[in-house]
């Protein structure tokens, strides 16, 4: 008793059970493979479709190949989806009551949150993967080198972990997977309205002070900034878009100090 009670006992054993939950959720996306595909397969489709339909009607900034200009936008629409995964796996467990089974058993109690926050982790890994393939073969590359490109993987990487705790309370909170599944398409608004597929200079200043201030703007220009990739913020611009990379870790801090002890603290009583 006396390992588990210290803070480093704790701890281990947090993450041991929390890797065993990861486990169990790739297990079971391995029994719904037809999940895995939509998930590779949408980040393509959306690279298709905006990049050579849209594309064609759109300027990019100062010039440049509009593709190259969308990439960036697209790899912070797939981060952004995090919460959304995470919120209807929490909300179908909570509803069909394995929440309940797993409070029962001698389990630590941030290790269910952690196992969908790591699963999701790496589920966005390989939907970054495929976006990647799909934006070189379509003509997209970084042009800064291997440590600036890094960074922007690891910033997407970074706040998708913080979005998901996001979806781990949203869930928590919701208990019904059905209501989790109608509230999907309130993600769409959020990446649309962005600097993710065209300029903000366009918009009417209200919507563009929001659209500026929008953490996918954020995300968008600061793998723009680390690619060297066209449409990187320049000029007199929202202080997001003028210090992106900052801003980024800003709302990732944020959202991880929010967000972890609201799910831990829902997770707890969710059943009660």
């Amino acid at each position: 008793m006396t390992v588990l009670t210290s803070p480093l006992g704790r701890l281990r054993w947090t993450l041991t059970d929390g890797l065993t939950l990861v486990g169990r959720e790739l297990s079971r996306l391995r029994q719904e493979p037809g999940q895995v595909v939509a998930a590779l397969v949408f980040p393509v489709i959306m690279v298709v479709l905006f990049g050579y339909v849209f594309g064609s009607a759109i300027q990019v900034p100062d010039g440049g190949d509009y593709r190259e200009y969308l990439m960036p936008g697209l790899f912070a629409m797939v981060t952004f989806s995090a919460w959304l995964g995470v919120m209807g796996r929490m909300a179908t467990d909570a509803s069909r009551g394995v929440m309940d089974r797993f409070r029962s058993m001698p389990m630590a109690r941030l290790a269910v949150p952690f196992g969908q926050t790591g699963a999701d982790l790496l589920i966005g890994l390989l939907m970054l993967a495929a976006m990647v393939a799909t934006g070189l073969l379509v003509g997209w590359q970084p042009h800064r080198g291997l440590i600036p490109t890094a960074g922007a993987f690891l910033l997407m990487t970074l706040l998708r972990y913080a979005l998901s705790w996001v979806g781990v309370y949203l869930g928590l909170a919701v208990k019904d997977e059905q209501v989790a599944d109608a509230m999907v398409p309130l993600g769409l608004p959020i990446t649309m309205l962005s600097n993710a597929f065209v300029p903000t200079d366009g918009m009417p200043a209200w919507l563009r002070f929001i659209a500026d201030w929008n953490p996918v703007s954020a995300l968008t220009a600061a793998a723009r900034e680390l690619f060297g990739n066209p449409g990187a913020p320049s000029g007199d611009v929202a202080w997001p878009l003028a210090h992106p990379v900052t801003a980024v870790l800003l709302w990732s801090a944020a959202l991880l100090v929010i967000f972890v002890p609201l799910s831990l603290r829902a997770y707890t009583r969710t059943g009660r």
